[in-house]
């Protein structure tokens, strides 16, 4: 029996609320003063957390593997990513609120900065506006609607971000990334990963020449880049699972994607932290579960930008008080994957994580640190084990055998 299936037979419906706080990114390496942007920080509230609760570190997949942002939290909301595999495309397509039909085929798309001889300047063209990268979408839409008999729909994301779905018979997830992953590299041309794969890889590749046609005279975003080919998989909700009633608040499409699929409501929020943790307290009668995403501390990761990752982290950590006003039964702090500014990207290092309930056993930390955290009775476990601790703090599990 999967882990999955004993906690759902397992489990019991009552009133107590479960907030899971995601810190997206949270994990980093020592700097030059030999510590994490984490342990660098002022965080007085979280550390005076860890030492009334129990710490640890997650283990995303396996060790030594680097997560993406979907298996990570697919890890935290209790789906072993190694059985539970999701394409990014889909999910960035369910944040925008496509609607995705299930031979459609969904691509996450970054506006690009593309040189002579197609070299890939720069992945994220400048991490443009929001605002423009609608305005290039809405001229998009307009000049590519239909490619050899595929229907082509847009929708712009954040910043350098959009989706496209492509809708035609014929068509597959199974297409390799078309991202050369780093700049200054030639472009990596999408390639189908198995036969079933030649017309949307084909389409795709015609797609991104369009595009750059089009876009030629802009100056940052005169190309784009497409990766995460993926189709609408059959996911069981978590309410089916854990008899919760579950809510997320994100600011990111990709994230709130994932929570639909899930099968989570979802609040809107806006993009600074403090409205985060307003719309949480708006919600708090309405809902048991509460998954609310901090991204900017990944993204000042993977800029490479240690000390705003840094003040992200000591900026959250005074809400933190916040959260401790609703008096959430179980309170869970981690992320979903590290980005070290060190290395610009993911990471497979282990991510802090703490658990607090009134039924912890405390004592083995003093600060909320990725080493802290090494000490901790929860040890290094794997993250999918997370929501089965959460369940039991929440006194939702029954025994288990006679």
């Amino acid at each position: 029996m999967k882990r999955i299936d004993l906690l759902s037979e397992l489990v019991l419906e009552n009133q107590t609320k479960l907030l899971l706080l995601v810190i997206d990114g949270l994990g980093g390496l020592p700097g030059e003063n030999g510590k994490t942007e984490l342990e660098a920080a002022s965080t007085p509230n979280l550390d005076k957390l860890a030492s009334k609760g129990e710490a640890g570190l997650l283990q995303m997949v396996e060790p030594g593997i680097t997560p993406g942002s979907g298996p990570g939290h697919l890890a935290l909301f209790g789906y072993d990513p190694l059985d539970f595999r999701i394409g990014r495309g889909i999910l960035e397509a369910l944040g925008v609120g496509a609607k995705v039909a299930p031979q459609d085929v969904c691509v996450r798309g970054n506006f690009a900065t593309w040189g002579p001889d197609d070299v890939i300047v720069d992945r994220r063209a400048g991490r443009i506006s929001t605002e423009k990268n609608r305005e290039l979408i809405a001229f998009l839409s307009k000049n590519i609607e239909e490619i050899k008999g595929v229907k082509v729909k847009l929708y712009p994301g954040e910043e350098h971000r959009f989706v496209a779905v492509f809708s035609g018979d014929g068509l597959s997830e199974e297409v390799e990334d078309a991202d050369p992953q780093k700049n200054g590299l030639p472009m990596r041309w999408a390639e189908p990963s198995s036969s079933r794969g030649n017309l949307m890889a084909s389409v795709a590749n015609e797609f991104i020449k369009r595009v750059r046609e089009l876009l030629a005279e802009e100056e940052q975003a005169n190309g784009c880049l497409l990766r995460g080919f993926s189709q609408a998989p059959h996911m069981p909700s978590l309410s089916q699972l854990y008899k919760i009633n579950p809510v997320a608040i994100a600011t990111y499409p990709m994230y709130k994607g994932i929570a639909r699929l899930v099968g989570m409501e979802v609040v809107e929020a806006d993009r600074g932290l403090e409205e985060l943790f307003e719309v949480l307290s708006s919600q708090w009668d309405k809902y048991d579960f509460f998954y609310v995403h901090v991204k900017y501390s990944d993204s000042f990761g993977e800029d490479g930008n240690y000390e705003a990752k840094k003040e992200v982290l000591e900026k959250l950590d005074s809400l933190i008080p916040k959260v401790l006003e609703l008096k959430p039964d179980v309170l869970v702090v981690t992320g979903d994957h590290s980005t070290p500014s060190q290395l610009k990207s993911h990471s497979w290092h282990p991510v802090p994580v703490l658990l607090v309930s009134p039924y912890v056993r405390y004592g083995n930390c003093s600060g909320f640190g990725e080493r802290e955290c090494a000490k901790g009775a929860l040890g290094i476990m794997p993250a999918h084990h997370l929501m089965g601790l959460m369940l039991a703090h929440g006194l939702r599990l029954s025994k288990y055998g006679a």
